[in-house]
């Protein structure tokens, strides 16, 4: 058996496949995601389109990677944060980094979905993980004592936290936090903000105390 052989093919279609997925970031940058084209990376690489098919068999396997590769790169900054102790606010900033750091990578998976397109259940996975350390910080601290018609609705309309035992309140919380966080971040870093002469990491400081104190 061939084992070097082997291993040197597979580390070259691991860097083909890299290549693809960098060419591919590149063109959502400028073109966005729904013009995404195969054709155009493989010429771009050199390569011929049925070249480059053999590494992914269509444009929806390929925005599949790079949504895979977004909310794994979310899911691992969010778990590294709590891990090192970070509280509501500190994932806030964490998510708020990672955002900025790239955000055509955070519109791929926050933004306007792809017509046509269906993300399989792996992604989805992928992404109930942050969403799972979301509600487990917020399970930590006290929620507000008085209930909601809101919270009643959610003793009842917990499936998408999984098998979370925190309660109704706490997941209120988290899906508080987590809406009104993407509501912030995604009219900044679409530049609705844009000429309104205020600051907006002071808005989003101010929406995330105001989260804070209930």
């Amino acid at each position: 058996m061939d084992t070097g052989g082997t291993s040197q093919r597979e580390r070259y279609r691991a860097r083909v496949h890299a290549e693809i997925k960098r060419h591919a970031w590149e063109q959502l940058a400028t073109t966005g995601v729904c013009a995404l084209s195969l054709n155009a990376i493989a010429k771009c690489m050199g390569m011929s389109g049925p070249a480059l098919y053999r590494y992914f068999a269509s444009r929806d396997e390929l925005i599949t990677a790079l949504i895979r590769d977004a909310y794994r790169s979310l899911a691992d900054t969010v778990r590294a944060a709590f891990d090192s102790g970070a509280d509501v606010s500190g994932l806030a900033h964490a998510i708020r980094t990672w955002a900025f750091d790239d955000p055509h990578r955070y519109f791929l998976i926050y933004g306007t979905p792809v017509p046509g397109y269906h993300a399989p259940e792996e992604t989805k996975k992928i992404s109930f993980e942050i969403m799972t350390v979301l509600i487990t910080v917020h399970t930590a601290v006290s929620p507000r004592t008085s209930a909601t018609p809101f919270d009643a609705h959610l003793e009842n309309h917990r499936q998408w936290a999984g098998d979370h035992p925190a309660p109704p309140a706490a997941l209120h919380w988290a899906l508080s936090f987590w809406t009104r966080l993407h509501g912030a971040l995604s009219l900044e870093l679409a530049g609705h903000f844009a000429g309104m002469e205020f600051e907006p990491a002071l808005l989003f400081e101010d929406e995330l105390n105001d989260l804070l104190a209930h």
